[in-house]
């Protein structure tokens, strides 16, 4: 029988519905995995393989939450106010989409205990691109939770993929099932202009995006395997248990919610602007990439990561070609910087988008 995996989170804050994968997964280094994927297996059927920080970078990571954990309690909190209004009137859950979704799920439930006092059960599940969300999971949380609302959070958007990817895997399973999930979206940042409820629409430095497992529950990326994993269970990950001595999970839920009393006043203020905006999805992230896919001579879109979540994606974990900075942004990208430093990538400047960054994909292929 498989189990689920428990992550190092508290066990209050969040539940789990990924399958703990204990068979063996092919270690393949970022070029051999990134030639796969462009030759076209699915990225979901491997990991990358994760290696220790460096002293140099977590010393940049730690900056960046001291310095962006008032701002980010900000942004969580006019997220939360926002959901709160949306489903106060009925019971909820969450469920947040693996792996960037869940620190941000758990941020929204501690500022509803905060600012409510009521308690919203709070589960992760995995979305694949290309391969649809879990419905094993969807059915687990209906049998739980009988008549409640499902809010899907995540962490950020970028040009728009996992929005399309939730709306249609929602129409399905309401189609298949005879429910009515809401496959509205709500974000801490929405860069993308593709999701129905966010924080902010600015390009957000979000600590968490700029490490792997070691901000999220020491959980890897979510697996669909059939010849590694139970198909009859949820989706698969794998905890690194190798990792806990450099885990940041906790504390970086810690370094956040403190500010929650700090900036209540301001989220009130902040909450009014944000719903003023025209809410309605305009995907002009995906217009932008479009353009930098014409100017670059870039085949597929898959190639253009758009944002700075998807930008440090690109840097730890894929072949970077080059990366595109706005010098009119005004956050601190110097993660950005340093990783490309280090990887020896070339960094050139486009002050004409949307987003701070944007990470260009090297085809292996050709």
């Amino acid at each position: 029988m498989w189990q689920t995996v428990k992550g190092s989170y508290d066990d209050n804050d969040v539940q789990f519905l990924l399958q703990e994968v204990v068979n063996p997964v092919e270690k393949l280094s970022t070029i051999e995995r990134e030639e796969k994927i462009q030759s076209g297996t699915h990225y979901s059927m491997m990991l990358p393989i994760e290696s220790e920080p460096t002293a140099q970078y977590m010393e940049i990571y730690h900056t960046l939450l001291r310095e962006n954990a008032d701002k980010m309690a900000l942004y969580t909190g006019v997220l939360a106010e926002q959901i709160w209004r949306k489903h106060q009137n009925k019971e909820w859950v969450i469920v947040s989409l693996a792996r960037a979704g869940t620190p941000i799920g758990i941020l929204v439930k501690r500022y509803i205990q905060f600012a409510y006092q009521a308690d919203v059960p709070h589960y992760t599940i995995s979305i694949l691109r290309g391969r649809g969300i879990d419905e094993v999971a969807l059915d687990y949380i209906a049998q739980q939770n009988p008549g409640k609302s499902i809010q899907f959070v995540d962490g950020w958007t970028g040009k728009g993929a996992i929005s399309k990817e939730l709306i249609q895997a929602c129409r399905q399973y309401n189609k298949r099932t005879d429910h009515h999930i809401s496959a509205d979206l709500a974000v801490l940042a929405d860069p993308g202009y593709c999701a129905a409820i966010f924080g902010t629409r600015q390009d957000l430095v979000i600590p968490s995006a700029c490490l792997n497992s070691t901000v999220s529950g020491l959980v890897s990326r979510t697996l669909l395997n059939e010849k590694l994993m139970d198909t009859t269970g949820f989706h698969g990950a794998k905890t690194y248990e190798h990792l806990k001595h450099m885990d940041e999970s906790q504390e970086f839920i810690t370094a956040i919610v403190q500010f929650f009393p700090v900036q209540q006043k301001q989220v009130e203020k902040q909450l009014e602007i944000v719903l003023r905006e025209n809410h309605e999805l305009s995907w002009l992230g995906a217009k932008d990439v479009a353009i930098l896919q014409q100017q670059y001579g870039i085949s597929k879109s898959e190639f253009v990561k758009p944002g700075v979540g998807e930008t440090t994606r690109v840097l730890l974990r894929r072949v970077p070609w080059k990366i595109v900075v706005n010098r009119q942004a005004t956050i601190d990208l110097s993660h950005i910087y340093h990783l490309a430093q280090e990887k020896n990538i070339p960094i050139e400047y486009n002050d004409d988008m949307i987003y701070s960054c944007c990470g260009l994909i090297k085809d292996v292929t050709t």
